[in-house]
């Protein structure tokens, strides 16, 4: 475990997956993990590509290893990009890296994507949420009952029927670990967010995968791909809506062909 140190004392933990040949100039791929996840989220994806790629996963402010927020904390979409941007230049300083991200974990890679255009190769967006979900209930039942029972009344349209009971247990057991506090301020900041329209401005080549869920479906997926300058859609043939952990391999290997044909520059252009 790795720790990037921001302003005030904060401090971002990720872990860098390297087995590239050392004499090689590997691009590098950050995983954006979104609500409720931390970076082992990925774990699964990790063989895909850490032969061939420096595979970066980091614990997003407030989650995981990089800590609990208070509850009145004002989480904001810009300070999300300033932290990744930080993390960046911290893990490929001298070349653009491609950005993978989970849920909402799209909106801090979309708006990474636009406000630095240079320092990012390529998006892949795994059943994007760039608009706030409706989550009603959501932070009554957190209250009451704990982040693990939250966790597990949300599963089954998150995972799927096909997902085992140990598998179930596995991702109750990691998304339960975020502080209820966390909860609070970053449902209360992703409720104002709509990137929807911002999406023409990313010009960088973007992949968006998905499947036909009833909480996020093709049409969606179809209407974001219309406003993008360069997309394409990768459809998973799996029930969860959360397709990165329902269907990691697919996931994964639909990202690895659509990286193969979007490699990243040697260099940040311009530098």
């Amino acid at each position: 475990m790795k720790t990037l140190v921001r302003e005030h004392g904060v401090r971002l933990a990720y872990v860098l997956d390297d087995h590239t040949d050392p004499w090689r100039d590997a691009q590098t791929i950050i995983f954006v993990h979104g609500f409720t996840e931390n970076l082992h989220a990925w774990r699964c994806w990790v063989p895909h590509f850490s032969r061939d790629y420096r595979v970066v996963r980091f614990d997003q402010r407030g989650f995981g290893q990089s800590g609990a927020v208070p509850v009145d904390f004002n989480f904001s979409t810009q300070m999300l990009v300033d932290d990744a941007r930080a993390l960046i230049d911290e893990v490929s300083p001298n070349r653009p890296v491609h950005l993978v991200s989970g849920k909402s974990g799209g909106i801090a890679a979309v708006a990474t994507a636009i406000a630095h255009p240079d320092r990012v190769a390529s998006l892949t967006l795994t059943s994007p949420a760039l608009k706030g979900p409706e989550t009603p209930g959501w932070l009554e039942h957190i209250d009451r009952y704990g982040m693990a029972s939250w966790a597990r009344w949300t599963m089954g349209d998150r995972l799927g029927k096909q997902m085992p009971a140990a598998g179930v247990d596995w991702w109750v057991q990691l998304m339960g670990q975020t502080a209820p506090s966390t909860a609070h301020a970053y449902l209360r900041w992703v409720a104002s967010v709509d990137l929807t329209q911002e999406l023409a401005r990313i010009h960088c080549p973007t992949l968006i995968v998905g499947n036909d869920s009833r909480r996020r479906g093709l049409a969606l997926f179809r209407e974001y791909l219309r406003r993008l300058p360069v997309g394409e859609l990768a459809v998973i043939d799996e029930e969860g809506y959360h397709v990165a952990a329902a269907a990691p391999d697919a996931c994964a290997r639909a990202t690895r062909e659509f990286l193969v044909r979007h490699p990243a520059a040697s260099a940040i252009p311009g530098h």
